[in-house]
């Protein structure tokens, strides 16, 4: 390939290389040939080498040598040449690098210049690349240009002022009046810059966002006007008049209306017709009113009018886009602690999200049921979640074992720490369903005593509400006969089992010494079992079987009022909502030891505590 073929013919040949080394090898001789010219004091062809330096750049290839080739063209008179200096420049040089400010002057020359297209490449590269100090020095240029009576050069000066703006905040002050003017035009392209600009501009400083609530009737009488308009060739998208302007308009006015009641008011009516008008079938009409939504629930706005845009979030739910129905339930999510009865009524439609196929959607549908789980509603929430955790991908089975009530039976050892303490808290403070619970949970611990989570929670249930399950007479489940040696049994096993951890044995041995205030006939048996343990070998699980040996020799007179049952546990002096784990945490869940009053009883030795009954045969 000769050093002078055509961008187009060099492309061809870059483009049949077999192999990536015949391509290097293609690039690397073009490369030579261009920094030859490059050379030249007199080279007609400087723009055509820099187009095809800016190709090699584009494949990756170095192409640095080529920046002050920019600098020379930006400086040309040709427009031809001007064009291909500052495209260059946007792709070859940043604000970090000294080139950059060479262009200064030209930026600032061009920016004076008769030609709108020859401004308009000026706008451009210093809205793409414009460094601090080049934003600083052509700030009056820009603000000059907002004021132009060209809609072309206003459209592209708007979006130059966003990037200053971006760069310099301070120099926002200077572009307040001129964002303001821009609203009154009715060019979409100067008005969507214009809306852009004021949305930074508010961003960025308290004051401005406050002279910029008066201007809200007018960006509500745009909307309207967009809202009613019938079909343009120019801004309709599928139905929709420029959603594009509309999704930025809402955008504004969320930021405009929060915390303020007076800005909430002009908008509310707005919001609700756009919110009843918008065709929800094609994805420009459902991004209008997801933003509709976001300023709905972000501003003071009325109850109805919040009650509607969950609704529209619930109909996004029957969307066949995973997208949307994804955003719709991280929207719900957000919400769901404010408009709780709103949530609860797609409850239904939420579960079926459940089995979407998209593991994301899933995730999402697991968290925002969850959240709806209520006193009213746990039955039935209870058997979809375990349905769902019976069939869920593994990278779900932790989360969501480690927030629901029963599902502890199937999840197995996939659950957090603090499962545990959350899930006994529940359990206490839902004192309607203690009888219900300690029957689940002692039908699943004699069915399997593999899962440590499960057995503790079991355990501490059992010793708690032990007379619950004596009684048998629990309406929401299926009689059961239980006798006081089955329940002694089953914690017997427990104790025993090579498959039980210290802290699960710990919940059984405190199981087990709670009962004692809780049957009549087999307290010798449980005076029996605890005081085996107090030869265990693991230390803290003897020095338990000890003090509550103590109570029934010494203290027995005190063994009521120390194993009386848990009173109702305070949520929020535990930093708790809705079960979940707060910054404190739970601390009062470990198996109870008694603390008695004026005493400490202080290990014994073996020998000295039901010495003559062994504890070798019980797997310690």
């Amino acid at each position: 390939m000769s050093p002078s073929v055509r961008l187009q013919e060099m492309i061809r040949v870059i483009r049949s290389a077999r192999t990536q080394g015949e391509e290097r090898g293609v690039i690397q001789r073009e490369c030579a040939a261009i920094r030859a010219q490059f050379r030249q004091a007199d080279n007609g062809g400087r723009s055509h080498n820099l187009a095809k330096l800016l190709y090699v750049h584009m494949l990756g290839y170095p192409a640095h040598f080529g920046q002050m080739e920019c600098v020379r063209l930006i400086a040309s008179p040709r427009y031809n040449e001007k064009r291909v200096g500052y495209l260059g420049a946007m792709m070859l040089l940043d604000e970090n690098q000294d080139a950059s400010l060479l262009i200064t002057n030209s930026i600032k020359n061009d920016l004076a210049h008769s030609s709108q297209y020859v401004q308009s490449l000026a706008l451009c590269t210093l809205a793409c690349m414009g460094s601090a100090e080049m934003c600083r020095d052509l700030a009056p240029e820009i603000d000059r240009l907002l004021r132009a009576s060209s809609s072309y050069i206003k459209k592209k000066a708007t979006l130059c002022a966003v990037h200053i703006v971006r760069k310099v905040p301070e120099l926002g002050e200077l572009f307040t009046p001129a964002a303001r003017a821009l609203l009154a035009e009715k060019n979409h392209g100067v008005l969507h810059g214009a809306v852009i600009l004021i949305t930074e501009l508010c961003e960025r400083n308290a004051q401005t966002l406050v002279q910029f609530r008066e201007a809200v009737p007018e960006l509500v009488h745009i909307m309207r006007g967009l809202v009613t308009s019938g079909y343009s060739p120019e801004h309709t998208v599928a139905g929709i008049s420029d959603p594009f302007l509309q999704v930025r308009i809402l955008r504004l006015l969320r930021i405009l209306g929060r915390n303020n009641d007076t800005a909430s008011d002009a908008m509310n009516d707005l919001l609700a017709q756009v919110a009843t008008n918008t065709d929800s079938s094609k994805t420009a009409g459902s991004a209008v009113l997801y933003e509709t939504v976001l300023t709905v629930m972000d501003i003071k706005s009325e109850s109805g009018l919040r009650v509607l845009a969950v609704n529209i979030l619930g109909r996004f739910l029957l969307n066949n886009d995973r997208n949307i129905r994804y955003i719709s339930m991280t929207s719900l999510q957000k919400i769901v602690s404010t408009d709780h009865n709103a949530v609860q009524r797609h409850r239904g439609t939420i579960v079926d999200c459940l089995k979407d196929q998209d593991a994301s959607v899933k995730r999402r549908a697991l968290e925002l049921s969850l959240a709806l789980v209520s006193a009213i509603n746990i039955r039935s929430m209870m058997k979809e979640l375990l349905l769902f955790l019976s069939t869920c991908p593994p990278e779900l089975k932790s989360h969501a074992a480690s927030v629901t009530v029963i599902p502890l039976r199937q999840a197995g050892a996939d659950v957090r720490d603090e499962t545990v303490p959350n899930l006994i808290q529940l359990i206490t403070n839902a004192s309607q369903l203690h009888c219900y619970t300690v029957h689940k949970l002692y039908r699943a611990l004699v069915a399997d005593i593999s899962q440590q989570p499960l057995v503790q929670v079991a355990c501490w249930c059992i010793g708690e509400y032990g007379d619950s399950l004596l009684q048998g007479d629990c309406e929401e489940t299926e009689p059961i006969q239980v006798t006081e040696d089955d329940i002694l049994d089953a914690l017997e096993t427990v104790l025993q089992s090579h498959m039980s951890s210290p802290a699960t044995r710990g919940f059984a041995l405190t199981a087990t010494m709670k009962l004692s205030t809780r049957i009549t006939e087999n307290v010798d048996r449980i005076r029996s079992i605890v005081s085996i343990y107090g030869s265990c070998m693991d230390v803290e699980l003897q020095q338990r079987a000890v003090e509550y040996n103590a109570l029934f020799k010494k203290y027995d007179h005190m063994r009521a009022a120390v194993l009386e049952k848990m009173p109702v546990m305070d949520r929020s002096s535990m930093g708790q909502t809705n079960g979940e784990s707060g910054g404190g945490g739970v601390q009062e869940l470990e198996p109870t030891k008694p603390k008695q009053p004026e005493m400490m009883v202080a290990p014994q030795p073996a020998s000295q505590v039901g010495g003559g009954e062994g504890g070798g045969g019980h797997g310690f």
